[in-house]
């Protein structure tokens, strides 16, 4: 059963909205490739493969990160058979708050609405303080030129910002070309490092789990986790699709599956280049230049010299990813009241939510306009804002969206539960039950070690003010809800529902 389509049949160009068709996103614009490389993008491959791999190694000191990938890929997979399930039952670009809320109630929806809503907006503009420091650093090593870090930020904002109104196929040609030119230069790494091995040769001992039984696998989990965030953003754009009750589970499960095997290998070449035992040494001493500098001695200057350019449209890539679903998450807000009505319109020549796309902009430009302004080094030494708008952007969105997955997993047995499905939905249920549950242990460890991933100290007041930025969200969502519950009990009734309700409403008149 698939209920809440914005479309009624794929032949049929009208769209029926409960708030019209003005209100509404274009459905068909999407296909299983289209779908594929919008959600991938967000991942960032090189971004993984040069910052998150090589941290992990420094930080952690685990020789096992390629397991570990499979790992979580076990766990994102099991949470992904109830999710997507989901997806086949409601059709929302609100995504997790819509299925939280047709499982937990609509104030529990509300509250992880505002989650969704920060959680990828820190995602997304913590990338502009590592590409500004990024293509900063190239011009002034290839150029001579000096170039504040805000100023390609500011750019890249404005570029994004253009990007953000335009139609979402295309955005998905964008995407997928950056994407796939990341994903083949990380390949011929990984085929460079396996053809010519560090002095311990092709070793498998990342593979061994005696690897994983060290007292910071906790940490490694959260570092880690975070490559995997983007998968869960296919049925944000369910609504664009022609069949989202096939597509969104397919593209969800290809992403999950291709996230986990690509990552495992390119960090187990990681360790193949360096030799097991050298791995950790090199990546503290190398940190974000490991990949670099052994692709410098495999392949050469030239192939480097691209890689760098291509690790700078790569994180354009995920900055547009995250750009599209926080104007998705709001437009699907603004049309069931828990944002402004002005965020329910689209573009009448893209289709696009504009209000939505201009909000995240606005985001964007005053969080970096607010860290330029802190950036009182020499010569605008750009090292501590840019590491702690990237570092705090995104460990607070991975908390986040942690917290989302672990609530939506009990929000899908609740809402088969209530249906009477728990019988026949039982396995996918007990895969979203132990799903949770790992879930939840991730973010404890997200939030224990929060000094380790943001490099604050023990002592610092930010390990707990940083984590306290998703607790507030979820506490001003709760207080909103009630609000609009005491004065406008219908629209508080609708929250999750997206275009359903017109459907409803037909049925009532």
């Amino acid at each position: 059963m698939t209920t809440g389509s914005s479309s009624t049949s794929t032949a049929d160009p009208g769209i029926s909205t409960f708030k019209g068709e003005e209100s509404a996103l274009r459905a068909g614009r999407l296909g299983t490739a289209g779908l594929l490389l919008s959600v991938l993008a967000a991942t960032a491959p090189l971004m993984v493969v040069a910052g998150v791999m090589p941290t992990t190694f420094a930080v952690v000191g685990a020789v096992g990160q390629p397991l570990l990938f499979l790992v979580l890929g076990v766990v994102l997979a099991l949470f992904s058979v109830g999710y997507a399930e989901m997806s086949r039952h409601v059709h929302n670009a609100g995504a997790f708050y819509a299925y939280i809320s047709r499982g937990l109630g609509a104030t529990t929806g509300s509250a992880a609405a505002l989650v969704a809503l920060v959680a990828y907006s820190a995602f997304q503009v913590g990338i502009f303080g590592m590409f500004g420091f990024e293509v900063s650093s190239l011009a002034q090593e290839h150029l001579d030129v000096q170039i504040d870090w805000w100023i390609p930020a500011l750019v890249a904002v404005a570029l994004v910002a253009v990007c953000g109104l335009l139609k979402i196929d295309i955005n998905a040609r964008v995407l997928g070309v950056l994407l796939l030119i990341e994903v083949a230069l990380v390949v011929v790494f990984d085929v460079a490092a396996f053809g010519d091995p560090g002095k311990e040769g092709v070793s498998l001992h990342a593979f061994n789990p005696d690897t994983l039984s060290g007292v910071g696998i906790g940490t490694a989990l959260c570092f880690c986790i975070s490559a995997f965030a983007g998968f869960e953003q296919a049925p944000v754009y369910a609504e664009e699709t022609s069949r989202p009750h096939i597509l969104v589970p397919r593209v969800m499960f290809l992403a999950v599956g291709g996230v986990a095997v690509f990552f495992a290998i390119s960090s187990w070449a990681l360790t193949v280049a360096t030799g097991p035992a050298g791995i950790v040494g090199e990546a503290q001493k190398q940190s974000a230049g490991l990949l670099f500098g052994l692709t410098e001695d495999r392949l050469g200057g030239t192939f480097t010299d691209i890689m760098h350019v291509l690790f700078i449209t790569g994180m354009f890539a995920a900055m547009l990813s995250f750009h599209n679903v926080v104007a998705r998450y709001a437009f699907a807000m603004g049309r069931e009241g828990l944002l402004p009505a002005a965020f329910a319109r689209t573009n009448s020549a893209s289709g696009a939510p504009s209000a939505g796309s201009v909000l995240q902009s606005v985001i964007a430009l005053v969080v970096v306009i607010g860290f330029a302004l802190s950036d009182s080094g020499a010569a605008g030494d750009p090292t501590a804002p840019v590491l702690h708008l990237f570092t705090w952007g995104g460990n607070i969105g991975a908390l986040g969206v942690i917290l989302l997955m672990a609530t939506a997993s009990l929000a899908v047995i609740v809402f088969f539960a209530k249906r009477g499905a728990a019988g026949a939905q039982a396995w996918r249920l007990i895969a979203s039950g132990i799903a949770g549950l790992a879930l939840l242990v991730i973010a404890g460890y997200t939030v224990k070690d929060f000094d380790v991933l943001v490099g604050s100290g023990p002592d610092s007041a930010l390990n707990w003010l940083l984590p306290g930025v998703i607790v507030l969200a979820a506490l001003v969502g709760v207080a909103h809800s009630l609000v609009l519950r005491s004065r406008n009990p219908e629209a508080h009734a609708r929250i999750g529902l997206g275009n359903e309700a017109f459907q409803l409403e037909k049925k009532a008149g």
